[in-house]
């Protein structure tokens, strides 16, 4: 057993070595320290051992820190030992079929401390079970046994997270490519607009040109005229002047009457230059003011990566009907699934907030606001109680979302819903949009981010966002 262990260390010194070797590391002591318990173990041993409890590795009795002493005794012993012997040599391991305390084969299996021991060491562990090795081989190989079917799951979730998160990047380029698309239409859209403008202005400026420049004209021509009829007039009176005296003198009043010029003289007149103003003053102004019959502004937007796999929404997320399919969509943290239901794109943490939903004459729809908390990923009563503030039409009854359904009395049938939240007051009031009419308010304390929600029911009517007006002041 000796020269299995250690082939340098005579088989004297076994007995001496194993007194001064560490029951922690397995090597000669380096700077002991003694425990009240009479146990020793490297400085560095204990340190590591008492950060997780002040119980001694051997004996498990319980000490205070500061009650480890220097062995200084034990130390000098391991010093000498060392200059003795080769002390690379001598701080090999035992074989591993050993036990480093006692060097005696490990035959046993400790249950509870899950490890090896040998027949020395059942004294050390005379509360716990021991197993001979034949029959605590195959239990530890059980307990490894179900870490390797739960590693295996684990393997099987993640590959499915994989595919998912590929999905998903595939999604996000479909989306980029849809936005594009969308973009580019916009912009096309909105420069055919714009060409049109400047086709307008340019039309306009070029009619006023022409208009003043033929003003013009005829008023030189007019006075060219004029020149030809004085210069007639002035030759006639020089060609009187030049007669003999008398029948100058006989002829003179007629001249004097025929040579009356009573038109008064040509000049430019007032307004006949171009209006620079009207053509090029605050040009981008008047022209973003025209392009305003071009625009259309929602007050709310629906949010795509909210909607449920069974919605559809149209191109500028102003609309949502059913899908007549489930869409491949995300699985994404955001998306109702499998409630029916699309938030706004926007949320309200303050202020007041206004729009309209246009339901038709769909026979089924949820229409209000909800906190962001909202649950997603399964279906739950809609209620105030729930952090949803709405009202509702299914089988012909309307209904307020309070937790008792109370049902809500129309006169005629809202085709419109207006919605009107104040976010400051703790108000969600809503409103026959068509009429005007009051239909309920419910009061709460909002607490955190509001988002619209709207429920449009699985119908191949749409729900309609209506737009907002636009209007322009100036200062």
């Amino acid at each position: 057993m000796a020269d299995s262990m250690d082939e340098d260390v005579p088989e004297e010194s076994l007995p001496l070595r194993q007194d001064l070797t560490c029951p922690v590391c397995q090597g000669i002591f380096q700077d002991p320290v003694l425990l009240p318990c009479s146990h020793s173990f490297c400085r560095e041993c204990l340190q590591k051992s008492i950060k997780y409890n002040k119980k001694c590795p051997l004996c498990r009795v319980e000490f205070e820190e500061g009650q480890a002493i220097s062995n200084r005794a034990l130390s000098s012993a391991c010093e000498s030992f060392l200059k003795q012997s080769n002390s690379r040599s001598n701080r090999k391991r035992p074989s591993e079929d050993t036990c480093n305390l006692h060097l005696k084969p490990l035959e046993l299996y400790c249950e509870k401390d899950e490890e090896p021991v040998c027949v020395d060491c059942v004294t050390l562990h005379n509360t716990h079970k021991l197993w001979p090795l034949k029959e605590g081989a195959p239990m530890c190989k059980r307990e490894l046994s179900f870490k390797v079917q739960i590693f295996e799951k684990k393997v099987e979730s993640y590959k499915k997270v994989t595919r998912k998160l590929s999905n998903a990047m595939e999604y996000i380029k479909y989306q980029a490519g849809q936005a594009e698309k969308q973009i580019k239409v916009e912009f096309e859209r909105l420069h055919k607009a714009l060409v049109t403008e400047e086709a307008l202005r340019l039309k306009a400026l070029a009619t006023e040109e022409e208009h003043k420049i033929a003003s013009i004209q005829k008023m030189i021509d007019n006075t060219n005229d004029d020149i030809d009829t004085l210069n007639k007039l002035t030759d006639t009176l020089k060609k009187e002047m030049g007669n003999e005296d008398l029948p100058l003198l006989r002829n003179f009043q007629k001249l004097k009457r025929e040579a009356q010029w009573t038109r008064e003289e040509p000049r430019l007149p007032y307004d006949s230059l171009l209006d620079m103003g009207k053509h090029v003053g605050t040009l981008s102004f008047k022209i973003w003011k025209n392009m305003q019959a071009h625009i259309k502004y929602n007050p709310v937007v629906l949010n795509p990566n909210t909607a449920s796999p069974w919605l559809s929404l149209n191109a500028d997320l102003s609309s949502v009907k059913e899908s007549s399919e489930r869409l491949t969509t995300p699985d994404n943290p955001e998306r109702f699934d499998p409630c029916v239901f699309v938030l706004g794109a926007e949320g309200y943490t303050s202020g007041k907030h206004r729009w309209d939903v246009i339901v038709g004459d769909n026979p089924k729809w949820i229409v209000g606001v909800c906190k962001e908390s909202v649950p997603r990923k399964k279906k739950f009563t809609v209620s105030t109680n729930r952090g949803v503030w709405s009202i509702g039409l299914s089988k012909g009854v309307y209904t307020v979302s309070t937790p008792e359904r109370t049902e809500l009395q129309v006169q005629q049938r809202p085709e419109r819903i207006r919605v009107k939240l104040n976010i400051d007051k703790g108000e969600v009031s809503f409103w026959d949009g068509g009429t005007a009419k009051h239909l309920v308010t419910l009061t709460h304390k909002f607490d955190e981010e509001i988002y619209p929600i709207f429920g449009p029911g699985l119908h191949s009517t749409p729900m309609i966002l209506a737009p907002g007006k636009i209007a322009v002041h100036t200062s």
